[in-house]
């Protein structure tokens, strides 16, 4: 298995991806709190338009190496550029989901964007998850310290609720989605750093408008109108506004796992897009 070693704390801090076929190089970022097994459903698709899939597993998530430091968008962009070096990928196309957009976004505004081709926000948390006056669908401050609290008092029972929540379990369950999809990401989730979990929380607070009025390769952005976890109002809707000449396709009845839930909507715009 392969993996890139990025830093030292009292080891190695090594990432675990997978470079899969030859072509167009795309990488993929997952989101919190799953891993690159996420993508499962997009990777086919992929290779058989002809691209070259990179998919890895962010720091404390997946395989990698579980850290107690370093869960801000600096060192996930850093570790995202090592990786981006060590496979001397020439003008990849990044794709973010949900907390892995946010990778996408500070990398090209952090190392500019002569090296990427396109980017992809899936889900996304960019421009600015808080609510504030220019942004009353966002999240309150309170919402942070409710998850944060719950995953310190109980991870694993903060998971259930989490993914039920994520996947509109409730309303899709038996429909577009299983049992054994809602318990395979609950697996995945569990095996994630604790200390890690907690501290992604306050960078899904992150300020990326700085960063997404730097990105001037062309864009598509895709998200569920039925969101519950990232209101598509309060993210994508500004992300689209805010991003020049960038594309916003809105998936109807689309909650924010969109990638297990509704892969038969989102794969023809990826590879579309991607082409």
């Amino acid at each position: 298995m392969p993996y890139l070693t990025v830093g030292r704390d009292a080891g190695n801090i090594d990432i675990y991806y997978e470079d899969h076929g030859v072509g167009r190089p795309v990488v993929l970022i997952h989101g919190f709190p799953l891993s690159s097994r996420s993508w499962e459903k997009q990777m086919l698709p992929l290779l058989e338009s002809g691209n070259r899939v990179i998919v890895y597993d962010r720091r404390g998530f997946g395989k990698s190496s579980q850290t107690i430091t370093g869960y801000n968008y600096d060192v996930f962009a850093e570790d995202l550029r090592k990786l981006i070096r060590h496979l001397d990928l020439k003008q990849p196309s990044l794709v973010g989901f949900s907390m892995g957009t946010g990778e996408v976004a500070r990398y090209i505004s952090r190392y500019g964007s002569h090296n990427v081709d396109r980017a992809v926000f899936i889900s996304g948390i960019p421009p600015h998850l808080a609510q504030s006056a220019d942004n009353p669908a966002g999240l309150a401050e309170d919402v942070r310290t409710r998850i944060e609290n719950a995953i310190s008092q109980d991870r694993l029972t903060f998971l259930t609720s989490f993914f039920e929540t994520m996947y509109n379990a409730d309303v899709l369950l038996g429909s577009r989605l299983t049992e054994e999809e809602l318990r395979y990401s609950w697996n995945i989730g569990s095996m994630a750093s604790p200390s890690g979990m907690l501290q992604c929380v306050s960078a899904w607070w992150t300020d990326f408008r700085g960063c997404v009025s730097r990105i001037d390769v062309p864009t598509l952005i895709i998200h569920g109108d039925e969101d519950r976890t990232v209101p598509l109002e309060g993210s994508s809707r500004l992300l689209q506004k805010a991003i020049r000449g960038s594309r916003l396709a809105v998936i109807q009845g689309g909650p924010h796992g969109l990638l297990a839930t509704h892969a038969d909507k989102v794969n023809p715009l990826l590879v579309d897009f991607l082409r």
